[in-house]
């Protein structure tokens, strides 16, 4: 078992959401034999993203916490928009979460059984064949407030219905010809109920079924129907589908099938970016993005690409908790569930991001000389020990890290100012070099010798410390600076005044910089080996090795800052 999964006395300690609160009727009721049998029914259309892994926190969580079980069910009901590649992405990132189902299913293992639903339903007068076409089907469903009109097809005769269903199945119709449709209740005030279309018409290939089909279940007819044939015994969804829940239970009833109960809760809604998968697919078409997995995208490849760990995306979702009403998650609780897990367990290693370095010439250091600082991983984590880090005459640090002329209370470098450059000596400034348009290109300082840190008997006290790299040794890389993906908090609202906008067009432009970087060599040798995922860059923030990594080039990408500024800078704005 992983760390996702709970305990009794981790219960005990906790109020119950109101899913678990359910469960415990029902197994007080004797129902099921008191088993729990969940299950995470993803389309594979798609990558999955957070949204989903709060789904599958909950299903798989849930049965473990019952010792129940949890069944992964792909709904590939839809050819043309499913693949392969989808249903693998799926997987590796369920597992990835610290999860393993009890069965692997597909909606298609049960085509057969569930056309032979579908003719049952015709048997029992339940269903009829409609040659309506989608426009006139859409129109005879009235309003919300109206009631719908009978079809001219709905008297069909039960022999009829069969066979022109069975025709539907045998390829006789072209695409959109025909459709199947349950008869429920044209004046419902559910539109859901309004003879719902059941089967529809599709010729095209399917990724595990091939052309064996050309017929193929709607959603509300496939999904209630798996449930049943695979004996779940609590059915989660988010709240969309709790208008689809008496057309469920329609079902269940009708067909005599295994009572599974369908639950509905409130689906994660994240700032600054959008969860609609069909949004998420366009800008991954429209090249908005680089893939599925750009660490800007909230898919869970983009997110672990990112830099997120897996007991971090679990730790969010247990902290948003199970609810019955949707909201607006802040982003910022994400950053803060990885900062937080990150300050504990992340090294600290240095690495200085700046196009053009500032060189530190300590001119009291022989020439040639080098020594190996001893600096520690990890303050937070004494157990992580301490690495070897060479120093030299010559050091790269940030241009942010020396002002000419500093205001008061700036601690880092200026002229004739002192500070320590991290797990090493005190250096003073002593001398400003520029080049002939007046830019400064090094700065020449001098050490104090007795000041190197673990020894440092010199008596001197400074404010400042900074981090550096010495220059024989830095390693060139390609730091990419990855920020929130869309300006506004909710890109897939209207606009102040209520009007539809393009999400496309409030693509934050600064989302991703990408600058060029100088870091220590045990830093590209430890991630280059595995030994290290995720790291801290001193005062910069946390990052990652990508996956675009080359010997020539290390790339690292920024997880998160180790602050959040974002709101600070919004306001300012």
């Amino acid at each position: 078992m992983t760390d996702a999964h709970y305990d009794s006395d981790e219960r005990a300690e906790r109020s119950l959401n109101f899913i678990e609160q359910i469960v415990d009727e029902d197994i007080a009721a004797g129902k099921n034999g008191g088993r729990v049998h969940t299950r995470f029914p993803p389309e594979p259309n798609g990558y999955l993203h957070i949204g989903h892994a709060k789904s599958i926190c909950l299903n798989f969580g849930l049965a473990d916490e019952y010792g129940g079980q949890t069944n992964l069910r792909f709904d590939d009901t839809n050819p043309v928009t499913e693949d392969t590649e989808y249903v693998d992405s799926i997987k590796n990132d369920v597992r990835w979460l610290g999860f393993e189902w009890e069965n692997e299913f597909y909606a298609s293992n049960y085509f057969e059984q569930i056309y032979q639903f579908a003719e049952s339903l015709i048997q029992k007068g339940l269903a009829y064949v409609d040659d309506s076409t989608a426009e006139e089907i859409a129109a005879q469903k009235g309003t919300p407030t109206e009631p719908g009109r009978p079809s001219q097809y709905r008297d069909r005769s039960v022999d009829e219905n069969l066979d022109l269903f069975r025709r539907m199945r045998a390829g006789d119709y072209p695409d959109g010809a025909k459709v199947l449709r349950a008869k429920v209740d044209m004046a419902s005030p559910n539109m859901q109920l309004r003879d719902p279309i059941i089967y529809r018409i599709k010729h095209a290939h399917h990724h595990r079924t091939g052309d064996a089909w050309c017929i193929y279940p709607m959603y509300d007819f496939a999904h209630g129907q798996s449930d049943a044939i695979e004996h779940i015994t609590h059915s989660l969804c988010t709240l969309e589908f709790e208008v689809h829940r008496p057309l469920y239970e329609w079902f269940i009833q009708k067909l005599d099938l295994f009572p599974s109960r369908q639950i509905e809760f409130a689906r994660l809604n994240l700032t600054y970016t959008v969860m609609s998968k069909r949004k998420l697919k366009q800008l991954v078409e429209e090249k908005h993005v680089s893939g599925w997995d750009d660490p800007r995208m909230p898919t869970i490849a983009g997110i672990r690409r990112r830099g997120y760990t897996s007991a971090s995306i679990r730790e969010f979702c247990d902290r948003i908790g199970i609810a019955k009403r949707d909201n607006l998650i802040d982003v910022g609780l994400l950053e803060f569930c990885i900062r937080e897990e990150l300050n504990r367990t992340a090294p600290r290693l240095m690495a200085v991001l700046d196009e053009k370095p500032l060189k530190l010439v300590i001119t009291n250091y022989e020439l040639g000389r080098e020594e190996i600082m001893q600096i520690e991983n990890n303050p937070e984590d004494p157990s992580a020990g301490a690495r070897d880090v060479p120093f030299s005459r010559e050091v790269y640090i940030e241009r942010d890290d020396f002002m000419e002329n500093p205001p008061k209370k700036f601690f880092r470098l200026f002229p004739g100012g002192m500070v320590r450059l991290k797990g090493a000596y005190i250096i003073k400034c002593d001398e400003v070099v520029k080049d002939n348009a007046g830019e400064i290109i090094e700065l020449r300082c001098s050490y104090i010798p007795e000041s190197r840190s673990g020894s440092d008997t010199s008596g001197i006290n400074v404010k400042g410390t900074i981090h550096w790299v010495s220059v024989p040794h830095a390693v060139e890389a390609e730091v990419r600076l990855y920020d929130r993906l869309f300006s506004v908090e909710n890109p897939a609202a209207d606009d102040p005044e209520g009007r539809p906008r393009d999400f496309k067009e409030l693509i934050n432009p600064n989302s991703l910089e990408t600058v060029r970087a100088f870091v220590e060599p045990a830093l590209v040798k430890a991630t280059r080996s595995g030994s290290l995922t995720n790291v801290q860059f001193m005062r910069k923030g946390y990052f990652i090795l990508d996956q675009d990594s080359t010997d020539a080039l290390p790339v690292f990408n920024r997880t998160v800052t180790l602050k959040d500024g974002w709101a600070k800078e919004q306001k300012k704005g």
